[in-house]
């Protein structure tokens, strides 16, 4: 039986929050989405594209998906509408122009999980007193990451670690990352906007998951602490366990 809890919050330092999030209790599907724009249209992306998602799950089944191919080719196509939406919103309307969003997303199919993400909000796995980091962040200090050419210390202080360079809105064609693992009993499935994990160790989340039975005290206390630790940015949490 999966228990969610969730919490977004616009953080110390911001007048409005971006941030969106959306919750399918019935479809085990559940997302998080981080917009980016001027003139409050982050929030116009965010919250467009995670309503586009929503709704192309009501209408489309996913019961009627059978291989782990055809559930790439669904999500490949749902994440494709929802970047068109994105982008008409911002053809449509010169305030909206160059607005963006990450955007990840999981389902849980009995034993499977199945996450789906493009930019830099996270999903992780909390397991047996450990943390993992399931996606990999589409940014250019990742990037550099990657190569070698800077360390994980600089990483986090590096002052372009915020450029995205996959969004939701961003480019007419997008390329989202599709992840499988297999799930146990009592694991701890996170998704969050950088807001939190920007303030807070991987270490210290793992920790507050092993102390906080209830996923709603969970999302609530993780974005407590993240705010107590700067609140730089706005910040969003999906906790959900297995």
């Amino acid at each position: 039986m999966l228990s969610a809890g969730f919490k977004t919050d616009r953080g110390r330092c911001r007048d409005n929050n971006e941030d969106s999030l959306f919750v399918l209790p019935n479809h085990r599907m559940y997302m998080v989405a981080d917009g980016v724009g001027g003139n409050r249209s982050g929030e116009v992306a965010s919250r467009a594209a995670v309503s586009y998602v929503a709704s192309y799950v009501d209408s489309h089944s996913l019961d009627e998906v059978g291989s782990e191919e055809q559930l790439q080719l669904y999500f490949l196509d749902c994440l494709n509408g929802a970047n068109g939406e994105v982008c008409r919103l911002s053809e449509e309307n010169r305030n909206n122009a160059g607005m963006a969003t990450t955007l990840v997303l999981a389902y849980i199919n009995g034993e499977k999980g199945y996450v789906v993400n493009i930019g830099d909000s996270r999903a992780y796995l909390v397991r047996d007193g450990e943390i993992m980091q399931i996606t990999r962040d589409h940014t250019y200090v990742n990037e550099l990451l990657m190569q070698g050419s800077i360390t994980p210390e600089e990483a986090r202080r590096h002052p372009e670690r915020n450029m995205i360079t996959r969004a939701i809105g961003g480019e007419k064609t997008i390329r989202p990352d599709f992840f499988r693992f297999d799930l146990e009993p009592d694991d701890v499935l996170l998704l969050c906007t950088d807001g939190l994990f920007g303030e807070l160790e991987d270490e210290v989340i793992c920790r507050m998951v092993g102390e906080e039975p209830s996923m709603h005290r969970l999302a609530s206390n993780l974005v407590e602490q993240a705010n107590v630790h700067g609140g730089k940015d706005n910040i969003s949490v999906i906790c959900i366990r297995i």
